[in-house]
C-alpha cells in the first residue's frame, strides 16, 4: 500500500502536536513533582523521589488514541477503546486528561497549570493514583489481574451490540498468554448483521520485561501468515519516523474503516451471509519510542531497557537530569500549552464531542499483569 501520500497533511501536522502532548504528560506523569511546563530549568526538586510507571508500551497507545479519536469523528463511530497493555497507564490517563473528561470528573485536576502540576504529582504517588490503568480513570470500565483477556472482552462488547467498532490494543507480550493466543479465533462467532466489529491493533514494539517477543522474533511473512490463519487481514504500519508513521497510520485506518463498513453492506443490505475475513492492523514501532535513545552508553528506545522507567534514579545520577529536560523539551510544550498550561484550541477541538460537550467514546479498559513487574499490588484493589 502507498503511503507516500494522504490528502490531510496539516492535519496530521495537528495530530503529531496532539501525540507529542500526550506523550509529554505521559512523561510529566512518570516523572515531575513539580515545574509542569519546564517554566524553568529542571531541577532534582523538581523530580519524584520514587519513579514507577511503564513507559515502553505508552507512546505508540498514545499515536494509536490520536489516530482513532480522528475515524471516530470523521466516521461518526461508536467506539471503545481496550487497552490490552493497560500498564501503560499514563497513555489513558493522559488521553482522558487531553479531551477533558478527567477534569470533568475530577474538577481539581484542572486544564491549566496548576491542574497539571496535580496530575503529574498524583501518578503512582502515595493518596494518588496507580501507576496502570485503573477504575480511576474516567470511563474505565475493567481492570484485571493479569495480561491476556483484552480480546475477550473486546469480542464480549461486541456481540448483539451491531453499531459498536472496538479498538483493542494487543500488546505483543501479552500475546504470548494462553487466552490472547486463542481468543483470536473468536472472529469465528462474529454475525456481521447482529453484532459489533473487533479491530485487533497489534501493537509489535519488539520487547517484553526482559526479552524479546515471539512475534517479534518471527518472520514478517510467517506472522502474516498466522494471522491469516486466524482468519484476519493484517494491515502492517511499520517505522519510527513520526511524518512517515502517521500518513501510514491514518491511511490503513481509513482503508480499514472503508473494509468494514463493506462487509457490514454486504451482509445487512445485500444478504451475503459468507463469514467475513475482518480487518486488523499491526503496529510495528520501537519500545520507549521517542524516548532516550541511548543512557550511559546503552541502548534503551527499541529495548526491552524502554519497559519501565528509561532513566530511573536521577538522585545518583546527576547526568540524568539533563537527559530527562532534553526528553521533555523534545516535544516543544511550548507549541502545546498556553502560558496558562491549556492546550491550544487548535489542538484540542481534535478529540472527540457528543452535542458540543466532550465526548467520554474511546473508553479504556485494561487487562494488567501485577505479579512480576515489581508494582504495588495493593493498588490492584483499590476502587473509588
Amino acid at each position: 500500500m502507498n503511503h507516500d501520500h494522504h490528502p490531510f497533511p496539516e492535519l496530521l501536522g495537528r495530530m503529531d502536536a496532539y501525540w507529542r502532548a500526550a506523550n509529554y504528560l505521559s512523561v510529566g506523569q512518570i516523572y515531575l513533582f513539580d515545574n509542569p511546563l519546564l517554566k524553568r530549568p529542571l531541577t532534582l526538586a523538581d523530580v519524584k523521589h520514587t519513579l514507577l510507571g511503564h513507559w515502553g508500551t505508552t507512546p505508540g497507545q498514545n499515536f494509536i488514541y490520536v489516530h482513532l479519536n480522528r475515524i471516530i469523528k470523521q466516521y461518526d463511530l461508536n467506539m471503545l477503546y481496550i487497552s490490552g497493555p493497560g500498564h501503560g497507564g499514563p497513555a489513558v490517563v493522559s488521553n482522558t486528561y487531553l479531551e477533558g473528561t478527567y477534569s470533568e470528573i475530577y474538577p481539581d485536576i484542572s486544564q491549566d497549570e496548576a491542574g497539571l502540576q496535580k496530575l503529574f504529582l498524583q501518578f503512582s504517588f502515595p493518596g494518588g493514583i496507580p501507576s496502570h490503568a485503573s477504575p480511576e480513570c474516567p470511563g474505565s470500565i475493567h481492570e484485571g489481574g493479569e495480561l491476556g483477556y483484552s480480546l475477550s472482552h473486546a469480542f464480549g462488547a461486541v456481540f448483539d451490540n451491531p453499531d459498536l467498532v472496538v479498538a483493542c490494543v494487543v500488546g505483543d507480550g501479552e500475546a504470548e498468554t494462553g487466552q490472547l493466543a486463542t481468543s483470536w479465533h473468536s472472529n469465528k462467532f462474529l454475525d456481521p448483521v447482529t453484532d459489533g466489529v473487533v479491530l485487533p491493533i497489534l501493537h509489535l514494539n519488539g520487547y517484553k520485561i526482559a526479552n524479546p517477543t515471539v512475534l517479534a522474533r518471527i518472520s514478517r511473512e510467517e506472522l502474516e501468515q498466522l494471522l491469516r490463519g486466524y482468519g484476519w487481514t493484517p494491515y502492517f504500519v511499520e517505522g519510527d519516523e513520526p511524518t512517515l508513521m502517521h500518513a501510514a497510520m491514518a491511511a490503513t485506518l481509513d482503508t480499514v474503516t472503508a473494509q468494514i463498513k463493506a462487509i457490514q453492506q454486504a451482509a445487512r443490505v445485500d444478504g451475503d451471509l459468507t463469514r467475513p475475513r475482518w480487518p486488523m492492523i499491526v503496529l510495528v514501532s520501537p519500545k520507549g519510542w521517542t524516548g532516550p535513545k541511548v543512557v550511559d552508553g546503552v541502548p534503551i528506545e527499541g529495548t526491552f531497557r524502554a519497559h519501565q522507567v528509561p532513566l530511573s534514579n536521577p538522585v545518583a545520577h546527576p547526568e540524568h537530569l539533563k537527559l530527562l529536560e532534553d526528553w521533555l523539551k523534545s516535544y516543544r510544550p511550548e507549541e502545546l500549552f498556553d502560558k496558562h498550561g491549556r492546550l491550544q484550541p487548535e489542538l484540542a477541538e481534535l478529540a472527540p464531542r457528543v452535542n458540543g460537550a466532550w465526548a467520554q467514546i474511546p473508553t479504556p479498559t485494561a487487562a494488567y499483569c501485577c505479579a512480576i513487574c515489581g508494582c504495588r499490588i495493593s493498588e490492584i484493589t483499590r476502587w473509588t
